[in-house]
């Protein structure tokens, strides 16, 4: 996390959380939700507006956490801006040697191979579940070709609850804060 957010953190200790507004696509990109667009419908229908700042897109992945509910944020300065995902919490991207990287840069050794109903494949790593970005499943496909990765069945309604995450915490929040009779 950047000094400058952890000076925020410490000078205002609580502020607001923020639920709705940011997006992570499943080609790990980030998308801006404003009220208009939440209210077209959840984060896999309605995306917003596509983030194209790279300095923007850096202070973001350089902030993005998640808390022990499973929720991923983005700690902008005081303000946990939760992140609703359209598949998994991390965008794998491959290299032609193999090499795994995070969307936002993190090189990590996968554990455990993953092919879902739908064809997708995820990767397993200590940093959690992240989905192979399309334009790499041909390196994948060579990978466990040679053996290096074995895929195993799962179904991708089991994934949030097998590993840890939820994909909207937006929606999450909305059916605990309801009120009686909704």
């Amino acid at each position: 996390m950047d000094d400058i957010v952890k000076q925020a953190l410490a000078k205002w200790p609580n502020v607001p959380h923020c639920y709705g507004w940011l997006g992570l696509d499943a080609r790990g990109n980030w998308y801006m939700r404003d009220d208009r667009t939440q209210a077209q419908g959840p984060f896999t229908s309605a995306k917003g507006s596509l983030l194209r700042h790279d300095k923007l897109i850096d202070f973001i992945q350089r902030n993005y956490d998640h808390d022990a509910q499973g929720q991923w944020f983005f700690q902008n300065g005081p303000q946990r801006v939760y992140v609703e995902l359209e598949v998994a919490p991390w965008i794998w991207r491959l290299g032609d040697d193999f090499s795994v990287r995070s969307h936002s840069g993190i090189e990590v050794e996968p554990s455990a191979c993953l092919l879902d109903e739908a064809g997708r494949l995820y990767l397993v790593a200590p940093i959690g579940l992240g989905l192979v970005h399309t334009q790499d499943v041909g390196i994948a496909a060579e990978a466990i070709e040679q053996g290096r990765w074995v895929p195993q069945d799962v179904r991708s309604q089991d994934l949030p609850e097998r590993y840890g995450f939820m994909a909207s915490p937006q929606s999450a929040r909305e059916t605990t804060t309801a009120p009686p009779g909704r």
